[in-house]
C-alpha cells in the first residue's frame, strides 16, 4: 500500500512538472511570436523604387497601354484571372511592325483578394505560371491546408494567443513557402514585367491601400522588402473570417513630402474636387505619432475589382495627362483596360421565406449587394471618365494647334473597356453556375478547368476585345 501511495505521488510530480513545461513552453512562444514588420525607408527619392515608371516588359510597345484588373472572388477569381492570361498569351497582333503575343504588351495588373495571386505570381515568375500555378494553388485544396494549419498544430495555437500574431500572418507564412517562394515586390521589379499592384483596405479608415512604393512613401516603408504573400494575405483578409495584416508607420523619418501638385491641391481645399478629398485621406498617414499602425483587411471592402487603383492614381495626379507623363507614356493612342469580375449572384431565395434570416445570411446579403452595387459604380465613372481624359490628353499633346486625330496624330487617343464577366453568358443555366461558385479557396479540378475556359472564351467573344 506504502508503495502505491509513492508510486502515485511521484507520478503526479511528474505531471505536474509535465504541466509547468507545458504552461512554460506556451508562455515563451507568446511572448515570442509577433508578425513580420514591413522595414523602413532610409530617404524618401521618387527616382527609385518599386514604381510604374521603371517597370515594363522588354520591347513594349509606346503605342498601346494594356491594364487588367482581377476582382475579388477566392479561387474561383484566381482561375478567371488565369484564363485570361491564358488567352492573352495565345493571341498574337503586329504592333509596330512586330508580331508579339498580347501578354507581352501588359503594362499593369492590379489585383484583389482571390485575383491578387494570380497577378502576384505571375509578376514574380512570368510565363512559369502556366507550367506549375495550377498544382501550386488553383487546383490544391488551399482552405484545407491552412485550417489544418490552424487547429491541428499545437505550436500554431499559442503563437495566435499572443495578441501580435494572427490568423493572417499564419496564412501569409504558408503562401510564402507554398506559393510564392519568398519573393518580395523587389523581385518583381527586377523580373522587368509589368506593374502589380495588390489592394487591401485600412479597416480603420476605409481607404484602398495599394502595394507600391508610391503609397509606401507616406509611411516612410520599402515596399521592395515587403513579401508579396504578405500582400496577398492582407488583400484576402476576410473581415471577421480572418484576421488584418499589420504595417508600421515610419513617417517622419525618410524626409518625405507630397509632390508640388498634390500639396498645391490640398492648400486650395476645393471641396467639390476629388482630388482634394483623396489626398485628405493619405494626410492621417504622414503623422507617425497619431497613426503608428495601420490594420489591412480584404480590398475588396474598398473595391473589389481592382479599378479604383486606375482612378485614384488619375485622381492624385489631378489630370489623366499628367498621369501619362509621369509613367513616361505620353507618346500612347490606344489605352486597353480589361476588367475581369469574378462576381456571384445576389441571393433572392429568402424573399420567399417569411422565416427571420440569420446572422450569416444577413452579412453574405450585405456583401454580395454592396460589392455588387459598387462595382456597377466603379465601372461606370472608370467609363465616363474616358471622354475626358481624352480630351485632356489632346488639349495637351497638340499644344493648342489643330487636333490631328489621324493614326499617330498628336489628337489620336481612343479608350477600351473590356469587362470580362458571368453576365454576358447567354445560357442563364451556365451564367447561374458559374456565378453559384463557392468564395473560398477550395474548388474542383473539374470547376478549375471549366473556369479557364469561359475565361477565355468570354474575352475572345467581347466585341472591345
Amino acid at each position: 500500500m506504502f508503495e502505491t501511495h509513492l508510486f502515485m505521488e511521484v507520478v503526479m510530480r511528474k505531471i505536474s512538472f509535465l504541466r509547468f513545461f507545458v504552461l512554460l513552453a506556451i508562455t515563451f512562444l507568446v511572448g515570442c511570436a509577433h508578425y513580420t514588420e514591413n522595414t523602413p525607408l532610409e530617404k524618401y527619392d521618387p527616382q527609385s523604387g518599386y514604381r510604374k515608371k521603371f517597370l515594363g516588359q522588354p520591347g513594349n510597345s509606346e503605342s498601346l497601354g494594356l491594364y487588367l484588373t482581377f476582382s475579388g472572388g477566392g479561387t474561383r477569381a484566381a482561375v478567371l484571372a488565369y484564363g485570361v492570361l491564358e488567352r492573352l498569351r495565345d493571341t498574337e497582333l503586329v504592333i509596330d511592325g512586330k508580331r508579339r503575343r498580347l501578354l507581352d504588351e501588359v503594362d499593369g495588373i492590379s489585383g484583389v483578394s482571390g485575383g491578387s495571386f494570380t497577378a502576384g505570381y505571375y509578376g514574380l515568375f512570368g510565363d512559369q505560371i502556366f507550367e506549375d500555378f495550377e498544382d501550386r494553388f488553383l487546383k490544391k485544396n488551399i482552405q484545407g491546408a491552412l485550417t489544418r494549419r490552424t487547429i491541428l498544430n499545437p505550436y500554431n495555437w499559442a503563437r495566435l494567443l499572443s495578441g501580435r500574431f494572427g490568423r493572417s500572418d499564419l496564412s501569409a507564412e504558408y503562401y510564402d513557402k507554398h506559393v510564392f517562394e519568398g519573393g518580395t515586390f523587389g523581385d518583381i521589379a527586377a523580373r522587368e514585367g509589368p506593374m502589380i499592384v495588390i489592394n487591401a483596405t485600412d479597416m480603420v479608415t476605409g481607404i484602398r491601400v495599394g502595394f507600391t512604393q508610391d503609397t509606401f512613401d507616406a509611411i516612410c516603408s520599402d515596399v521592395s522588402t515587403f513579401p508579396v504573400a504578405r500582400g496577398a494575405a492582407a488583400s484576402s483578409a476576410v473581415p471577421v473570417v480572418l484576421t488584418p495584416i499589420t504595417l508600421r508607420n515610419y513617417a517622419n523619418i525618410c524626409g518625405f513630402k507630397l509632390p508640388e501638385a498634390m500639396g498645391r491641391a490640398l492648400r486650395e481645399q476645393d471641396v467639390t474636387k476629388r482630388q482634394f478629398h483623396h489626398l485628405v485621406d493619405i494626410q492621417p498617414y504622414l503623422d507617425a505619432n497619431k497613426n503608428r499602425y495601420i490594420h489591412l483587411v480584404d480590398g475588396g471592402v474598398a473595391d473589389n475589382l481592382g479599378v479604383r487603383a486606375v482612378l485614384d492614381r488619375v485622381i492624385a495626379f489631378g489630370d489623366f495627362w499628367t498621369t501619362l507623363k509621369n509613367v513616361g507614356m505620353e507618346k500612347t493612342h490606344k489605352i486597353v483596360i480589361i476588367v475581369v469580375n469574378a462576381e456571384t449572384e445576389v441571393s433572392r431565395s429568402k424573399s420567399l421565406f417569411g422565416k427571420i434570416p440569420g446572422l450569416g445570411d444577413m452579412l453574405k446579403s450585405y456583401s454580395s449587394i454592396a460589392i455588387s452595387r459598387y462595382n456597377f459604380e466603379t465601372v461606370m465613372l472608370l467609363q465616363e471618365s474616358f471622354k475626358r481624359w481624352a480630351e485632356e490628353v489632346r488639349e495637351n499633346r497638340c499644344a493648342g494647334g489643330p487636333i490631328d486625330t489621324s493614326p499617330g496624330g498628336c489628337g489620336d487617343i481612343e479608350f477600351y473597356l473590356i469587362e470580362v464577366k458571368f453576365d454576358a453568358l447567354k445560357d442563364n443555366a451556365e451564367r447561374s453556375y458559374f456565378k453559384g461558385l463557392p468564395t473560398t479557396f477550395k474548388l474542383s479540378s473539374e470547376e478549375v478547368d471549366k473556369l479557364r475556359e469561359t475565361a477565355g472564351r468570354l474575352l475572345a467573344e467581347s466585341p472591345e476585345f
